[in-house]
């Protein structure tokens, strides 16, 4: 009884409760655990410590890393415990949809594949191989009866690159200026498929269901509310229309709010999908894609989703 007792009064603190509850349902890293929580690495190996002194949490090594997993019996108080948490705790929720991106993840090889061939393109000259070009051949295979919304577009350059393969492309950016300049390019090149509109990406002047593909590139973290923004891509989208947001990860360089405008200092994984999800999008796929070698060292953080057909 004693030692039950003592067991309560240790998970009588909501983060080892939480962190207790994840290592029932899942064998996690550290990392992972970070991740999923948004916490610090001190506060959780501390708190992992206390538990794993306590025999509630046992761990192993596999390489480099070291995983934690609940070490309770399923009859037993604290088992019941642990299940009423999950009724009653609020974060329960966002932890088990977090755990379950972490867990995709954790799978997702291909994405594994990816940053290993992105640390490697480039890394060696090979003559007329780059990004730009590679990029402008991919968007040659873009279906040619496909519109698009480029959201927060700027003065368009992206948007043009598109239309020059797409059906039409609608671009919204809420600066007159930048809708002015850009509508002067597109029409002294020719391009009679470019729309733009003066708009904000939170309340897009296009109609329900009028694209096929909505796209954000770096420009949520610009937007007042971003679950706004992306629920209304899924609003504009056709049934089986996909949205593409392209940002930066999460990021602590503060001076970016002043010299890039930014409201946001990037987004994390599980922001980005639980964003996508409460907007009513599935197929939800979220991955680092790209990482800066120079200070402040920003990721890119790339965000794909359907809308139900």
């Amino acid at each position: 009884m004693a030692s039950i007792l003592k067991s309560f009064r240790i998970l009588a603190d909501p983060t080892r409760l939480r962190l207790l509850r994840l290592l029932v349902a899942e064998e996690l890293t550290v990392a992972e655990l970070q991740e999923i929580l948004g916490m610090g690495q001190s506060r959780i190996s501390a708190s992992l410590a206390l538990l794993k002194r306590e025999n509630l949490v046992a761990d192993r090594r596999v390489g480099k890393n070291i995983f934690y997993r609940a070490e309770l019996r399923p009859e037993g108080p604290l088992a019941g415990l642990i299940g009423l948490a999950g009724e009653e705790m609020p974060e329960a929720a966002r932890d088990d949809a977090a755990l379950a991106l972490a867990l995709r993840k954790r799978k997702d090889r291909a994405a594994e594949y990816f940053n290993r061939l992105a640390g490697k393109f480039g890394r060696t000259y090979i003559p007329g191989r780059s990004w730009q070009a590679l990029a402008h051949g991919l968007l040659r295979l873009l279906p040619s009866e496909v519109v698009i919304a480029d959201l927060g577009a700027g003065e368009g350059t992206l948007s043009q690159l598109l239309a020059r393969h797409a059906r039409r492309v609608i671009a919204v950016d809420n600066s007159e200026k930048m809708v002015e300049f850009g509508a002067g390019v597109a029409r002294e090149n020719g391009f009679t498929n470019l729309e733009y509109r003066l708009g904000d990406i939170e309340a897009p002047p296009i109609a329900d269901g009028e694209v096929d593909v909505a796209l954000f590139s770096q420009a949520l973290h610009h937007a007042a509310r971003p679950p706004r923004a992306v629920a209304e891509a899924f609003r504009i989208l056709r049934p089986g229309g996909r949205v593409l947001i392209l940002d930066l990860a999460s990021h602590s360089h503060e001076q970016a709010r002043e010299l890039y405008a930014h409201q946001w200092l990037g987004f994390s994984e599980v922001e980005l999908d639980e964003m996508l999800r409460a907007a009513g999008f599935t197929d939800v796929e979220v991955s680092i894609v790209a990482r800066e070698k120079q200070a402040p060292q920003f990721q890119t953080i790339l965000a794909t989703a359907g809308k139900p057909g």
